[in-house]
């Protein structure tokens, strides 16, 4: 999104757009539930992006491998960061490296598609599988265990995970939380889906809702229609028709609040995952600042699957860029990263994993704006000529990398496209790297934009 903005702004401006894969669209092809394709119709705008006159699309190049940040930097009027936040945050306790202990991330990854956790082959052949977090990614990961198959095989999810959640034995799914009710992190989008899906019914513990009717009237109106939903599908009764649709439902889902994990439970081969063991919480506080506090009781869940859903965390990318590891950002005001003249960040990278594609997309026009704004005061000199993408293309070559352009992706693209028309999906996804290349088979001369205006390089 960024970019049209620089070009919106100023017309002399280049961007150069740098990904490790073959393939644009990040979380959106990788993270968005594939029962969620009104979403992705965001990948309409990235299109009309990457197809701007001087807007440079360059996949299959790892920055920080094949090209270094201080290259980039040497090349580059300007460097923007933007790859996102590909960590996972452990659980930090024992048994988490257990067979059936999967983050969300990487279980995401797997069923969408990202080449590096198609090995991942989860074992889901367990009755009750537990998900530790109450976000969105929660919600959605509860839905694709639940969705009857049917749902899924119209979906771009892909063939190995349609085919193993065929196969599922998972009945029962338990979404577990810290805190309460009124402090979980899901929207009412994903929990009007899960209160509505088809062949299954809500399981929830009535005792952790105390209380929580009384408190309704202060909370703000999104967060009260949220609360209320989950009241009606924990206390009240339903009608006749829903009772009917639950009495018919095969698989169960529930939240689960005021618990923490503090151990997985082996089985006795201590092989793989036979269960959970959860901390009894009470809160101290109320609303979105309420903490979780131990009581001192435990409690034992029986599964044989454990998810963990508690967030995302970005990596550092070079020794040389500033970086806070405790919040694992790149440190920086309003996009502009400190210290560093000339670099920038946007995403998650800059904030955190946090919000949903809009939060991202306004949070990249925020440094698009300081990036223009320093160019036009003059606190970025873009007064003489950078050699931006031609250096790069030579860099490049000489270590035997060769980008893939974004007519390359539609090469690809079309594959897929077909390949999922044949099924009755909207695309068949290709799921490694070397079979991304396949189709294209005649590599042309370099693509790399000749002339020298100034060059903003963006590396997802």
């Amino acid at each position: 999104f960024a970019p049209l903005l620089y070009f919106q702004a100023r017309p002399d401006v280049e961007v150069d757009i740098f990904e490790r894969l073959p393939i644009p669209f990040g979380l959106v092809r990788f993270g968005v539930a594939p029962d969620h394709p009104e979403v992705k119709n965001v990948i309409n705008t990235f299109t009309q992006t990457a197809k701007h006159p001087r807007c440079n699309f360059y996949g299959h190049v790892n920055v920080g491998k094949d090209v270094s940040i201080e290259e980039l930097r040497q090349a580059y009027h300007a460097v923007v960061l933007s790859y996102g936040a590909e960590g996972n945050r452990r659980m930090g306790v024992p048994g988490e490296d257990l067979t059936g202990v999967y983050s969300a991330k990487d279980f995401v990854g797997w069923y969408n598609g990202l080449p590096s956790c198609q090995e991942l082959s989860p074992d889901l052949s367990c009755e009750t599988a537990v998900i530790l977090g109450q976000g969105n990614v929660a919600l959605d990961v509860a839905r694709v265990l639940l969705s009857p198959i049917d749902i899924l095989k119209s979906t771009d999810i892909t063939q190995p995970a349609l085919e193993a959640l065929a196969k599922s034995q998972v009945q029962r799914v338990l979404i577990v939380g810290r805190r309460g009710p009124m402090q979980v992190a899901c929207t009412i989008k994903e929990l009007r889906e899960m209160v509505n899906l088809p062949g299954t019914r809500p399981e929830m513990v009535a005792a952790d809702f105390d209380g929580v009717t009384a408190a309704l009237k202060d909370l703000p109106r999104p967060r009260k229609r949220l609360t209320e939903l989950m009241l009606k599908a924990a206390l009240e009764n339903p009608g006749e028709k829903e009772q009917e649709r639950r009495n018919k439902a095969s698989r169960i889902w529930g939240l689960r609040f005021f618990r923490s994990p503090i151990e997985v439970l082996a089985d006795p081969n201590h092989s793989r995952t036979a269960g959970i063991r959860l901390a009894v919480n009470r809160l101290e506080g109320s609303g979105e600042g309420a903490c979780a506090v131990l009581t001192g009781e435990v409690e034992d869940v029986t599964c044989g699957l454990v998810i963990s859903s508690i967030g995302y965390k970005s990596l550092p990318i070079d020794p040389l860029v500033p970086f806070e590891p405790r919040k694992a950002i790149v440190p920086n005001t309003m996009g502009r990263v400190h210290q560093a003249t000339g670099l920038y960040c946007s995403g998650w990278l800059k904030t955190g994993p946090t919000g949903v594609i809009a939060t991202t997309m306004n949070n990249s026009f925020d440094t698009a704006r300081s990036l223009v704004e320093d160019m036009n005061s003059g606190n970025l000199d873009v007064s003489s000529a950078k050699p931006g993408s031609q250096i790069v293309s030579a860099l490049l070559e000489k270590r035997g990398v060769k980008p893939v352009t974004f007519s390359d992706w539609e090469k690809i693209d079309n594959v897929e496209m077909r390949r999922g028309e044949a099924k009755g999906k909207p695309r068949e996804k290709i799921l490694t790297v070397d079979e991304m290349l396949l189709p294209l088979n005649s590599w042309g001369p370099s693509t790399f934009a000749q002339h020298n205006p100034p060059k903003v390089l963006k590396c997802s």
